[in-house]
């Protein structure tokens, strides 16, 4: 169901692969809202995704370019406000990828030359993306500027690797720019902490349906999925969201706010066995 909250609001999509990426799903629901807006991904994404099939589907063009290229995203940002026909409302950055995540290269031994490389890729980017748009004056006042996160920024999750430091990093980075964007302009800046998703990317990392299988037992209302995260993307886009900026939003079933719940507990009594003594084997 349409309820025309995009009506008017011009927009940038980072990230769009295939139909199992949230970027995806919100550039549907933006489309459905009455948003126009322009697509982007990196060359190497764009020829093994599918995006150019979203882009006939939303009746929009897609953009070329490397996030973390300051040169690439000054023209991304001039071209989309060019052939859109005005400046942006509203950006989705939905970006991220370790190289040591995918090299399966464990924290304690981290690769140092892919660990810039994942906080360049999946936080400074946002950054990039920020800086930019506000040099070229490129949002509107009340636009508004969504990144997605995970939980692994505040707690510790086996195996998410330096991705949860990139995220703590986006997610500062949201609040420092929210301050001074907002005071300029208007514009509200905020991070979405979302359930564990199977994406192309999440697919990734070891132990994923283990992870998700726990968080819907923890979570009172189950994991939120990838068109209830793009249905919260539409509605901190929209103008009911107008003074919501420098948030981290957890859209998580309640996940985060739990310590343990009866379904997770249930569970591990079926299958109890001590735990060894610090040390043993």
């Amino acid at each position: 169901m349409s309820y025309n909250l995009l009506k008017g609001k011009r927009g940038l999509i980072f990230g769009a692969l295939n139909e199992m990426s949230i970027a995806w799903k919100v550039a549907e629901k933006a489309h459905e809202e009455g948003a126009i807006f322009t697509l982007s991904n990196t060359p190497v994404a764009m020829r093994l995704g599918e995006v150019d099939q979203l882009a006939t589907k939303c009746a929009t063009i897609v953009i070329p370019a490397d996030a973390t290229s300051v040169a690439d995203l000054e023209k991304l940002i001039s071209k989309s406000v060019e052939h859109l026909g005005g400046k942006l409302d509203f950006i989705l950055h939905s970006i991220g990828m370790s190289p040591n995540v995918r090299k399966g290269i464990p924290y304690d031994d981290i690769n140092y030359e892919n660990f810039l490389k994942t906080l360049d890729i999946s936080a400074l980017s946002f950054h990039k993306v920020l800086q930019v748009a506000r040099k070229q004056d490129a949002i509107n006042e009340w636009g508004s500027v969504v990144a997605l996160s995970y939980v692994a920024a505040q707690r510790t999750l086996d195996s998410y690797n330096d991705m949860a430091d990139a995220k703590a990093l986006l997610e500062s980075i949201a609040r420092s720019f929210g301050y001074i964007y907002g005071n300029e302009k208007n514009v509200r800046i905020n991070t979405i902490s979302q359930s564990p998703t199977i994406t192309t990317a999440g697919s990734g990392v070891k132990g994923i349906e283990t992870l998700i299988d726990f968080t819907e037992r923890m979570s009172p209302l189950g994991n939120a999925t990838a068109e209830e995260c793009a249905d919260y993307c539409i509605a901190l886009f929209s103008d009911l969201t107008r003074k919501v900026t420098m948030q981290n939003l957890f859209h998580d079933g309640g996940f985060s706010s739990m310590g343990m719940s009866k379904k997770a507990l249930n569970q591990y009594d079926k299958s109890f066995k001590p735990c060894p003594e610090k040390g043993e084997k």
